[in-house]
């Protein structure tokens, strides 16, 4: 598509979500808040993501669309009320984009990408709210699944020199760990166990940077294969004629290495 067209396109879906959120629009649209639309938000994104594991391109391109209307119909919701509209935010981020990429812009030299990754942490410090605090850690969203904001954080704290040598040493580290939370286990203390799994999931997501590998997108596709595969199952026993709870362990655990055979 051309640049027109695709300008076209979206000042086409701007005017279809004014349409609807005018006194003669949708009911369900118009009573629509900024905080109502957290959830959609959130899950939109969320199925972005389902769908280009499936890598299917129509998918693809039919959960952004979603993922976009969210975007519009909230800035359309702070330009009811005055205070921006979509435009000044395709202006803010663009702004930051050059400012972030002098690299680009600007013809400064970069060495590497660890001296990209350092000029980023002094671009993005400069521009931080003054009346917040002054930690490498602000600014990494609390709402952030916890696998993806421990390896944000991980990898802020790396950039400082809070890191290991090499990988030997965060192997080192998860077997200390995996001891810990055994004798926590043994010890019958559900505080301790507690404590000490979150400190060994900690670990698996530093394993995890240093392999340059997303834990959160890691765990999402292992719970994608675990659904595939034990669906298998249950539709295996289902042309069987048998249910799962009178299905011995051994039945489901033979359908389940077929399921893996047969499942990526």
């Amino acid at each position: 598509m051309k640049n027109d067209s695709k300008i076209q396109a979206l000042k086409r879906l701007v005017g279809i979500v004014a349409a609807l959120r005018s006194p003669g629009g949708c009911p369900w649209d118009r009573e629509q808040t900024p905080a109502s639309l957290k959830r959609y938000l959130l899950e939109e994104a969320y199925e972005v993501l389902e769908a280009m594991d499936g890598e299917d391109a129509r998918e693809i391109r039919v959960e952004m669309g979603d993922l976009l209307l969210q975007l519009v119909l909230l800035s359309r919701m702070f330009e009811e009320r005055g205070l921006f509209d979509l435009g000044d935010v395709a202006d803010a981020i663009g702004d930051k984009l050059v400012a972030r990429h002098p690299h680009v812009f600007q013809g400064t030299a970069i060495a590497d990408r660890d001296d990209l990754d350092r000029q980023w942490d002094r671009l993005k410090a400069k521009e931080k709210n003054p009346h917040r605090g002054k930690s490498i850690l602000d600014g990494i969203p609390q709402q952030l699944p916890a696998l993806l904001k421990a390896q944000k954080m991980t990898e802020r704290a790396a950039r400082s020199g809070f890191d290991w040598q090499d990988i030997k040493g965060v192997e080192k580290k998860i077997s200390e760990e995996v001891k810990e939370f055994l004798e926590a286990c043994d010890s019958g203390s559900r505080t301790d166990m507690e404590s000490e799994f979150g400190d060994l999931l900690f670990s698996l997501v530093n394993l995890a940077r240093f392999l340059d590998i997303s834990a959160e997108d890691a765990l999402r596709k292992s719970i994608g294969r675990f659904r595939r595969r034990f669906q298998f199952i249950e539709e295996k026993l289902r042309e069987r004629g048998q249910a799962l709870e009178n299905s011995s362990l051994e039945e489901m655990d033979a359908l389940w290495n077929q399921a893996k055979r047969a499942l990526p």
